[in-house]
């Protein structure tokens, strides 16, 4: 599976929006070709285009017992090893790193050499007290997560995956973290709702065929935060959910309308009985984002599970 997930809703690292497969937590239109290799990738102005409304969004509520578990880790005198599942172009690592204190060394993981790239040269190079951040790149697939390949690792991030992942998926991260006592922070992963200032009558009809395009396949899109919860919860770890909800408005418009057109495509590509109405639908709210009347937000949660510490965990 790909690590690049994106919209909320519609795929970065997940547009956490048409899907992996073509659409937002992926949004389609964000999915460019890759002529040398069959690995799906992402514009990275579409990440970079999200970036400041992820920053914005994530829940720095779970940030206070994170950072207590971290300086209590086994082996705390060494610096933070952060594995960043699916970077993209790196957003979690410029919003987390100068949020922790302490030297810190993240490994960043996509299948897109491309996004590594992106993500290694935007690295942040300081933590919150002024201690060096360096990084490391590693071109793969987390879809086989093991708890031996997170030995010497304080933390499990990521941002707008859970989502783009199977059930079979979400229990193996569980199971690697809970083997290796490392705790996880995953952010931004879509839970099905969406709210539009002003409403309008089909807004819901095409909610639900957007989730149910998030749905396909074994993906478990909106229901990725339940599945996660109880997959850490059956490995023994503490479980924390806090929402961290877009909130789009008139400053966010180019992104509000990227989104957009993203979601409502994705929800065609669903149910295909919705095109003839589509159109109008979309160009009346895009022009009322143009004209800055529109809000909307877009519904995410984040995750903290703190797994008991094993003599594994740096």
């Amino acid at each position: 599976m790909s690590m690049t997930a994106t919209p909320s809703g519609v795929p970065e690292q997940g547009v956490s929006e048409v899907g992996v497969q073509g659409g937002v937590s992926g949004v389609p239109g964000q999915r460019v070709s890759a002529p040398d290799d069959d690995v799906p990738r992402y514009a990275p102005q579409w990440l970079q285009l999200r970036e400041p409304a992820d920053a914005a969004a994530r829940a720095p509520e779970l940030l206070d017992p994170l950072r207590i578990r971290l300086a209590n880790r086994p082996g705390r005198a060494g610096d933070l090893v952060i594995h960043d599942l699916g970077c993209g172009t790196g957003s979690m690592g410029r919003w987390l790193a100068p949020r922790l204190d302490g030297a810190q060394h993240w490994i960043l993981h996509d299948r897109d050499p491309y996004l590594l790239h992106f993500a290694t040269v935007g690295a942040p190079q300081a933590a919150a007290d002024g201690s060096r951040v360096t990084v490391t790149t590693q071109r793969g697939d987390i879809g086989r997560l093991t708890a031996d390949a997170l030995t010497g690792a304080s933390l499990v991030t990521a941002s707008a995956l859970l989502d783009v992942l199977t059930r079979e998926e979400i229990d193996r991260l569980a199971a690697a973290c809970a083997g290796a006592g490392v705790p996880a922070l995953l952010t931004l992963s879509v839970v099905g709702r969406v709210e539009f200032t002003p409403a309008d009558p089909l807004d819901a009809e095409f909610a639900e065929a957007f989730n149910a395009h998030q749905r396909r396949g074994e993906l478990l899109g909106p229901d990725a935060i339940t599945a996660a919860c109880e997959a850490f919860d059956r490995h023994g770890a503490t479980v924390r959910v806090h929402p961290s909800p877009w909130r789009l408005g008139a400053d966010e418009a180019d992104l509000t309308a990227e989104w957009l057109r993203g979601w409502v495509g994705a929800a065609v590509e669903e149910r295909p009985a919705l095109a003839a109405r589509a159109e109008s639908y979309l160009q009346s709210r895009l022009a009322a984002c143009a004209a800055g009347e529109l809000r909307v937000q877009v519904h995410h949660s984040d995750v903290l599970a703190l797994p008991r510490p094993t003599g594994g965990a740096a």
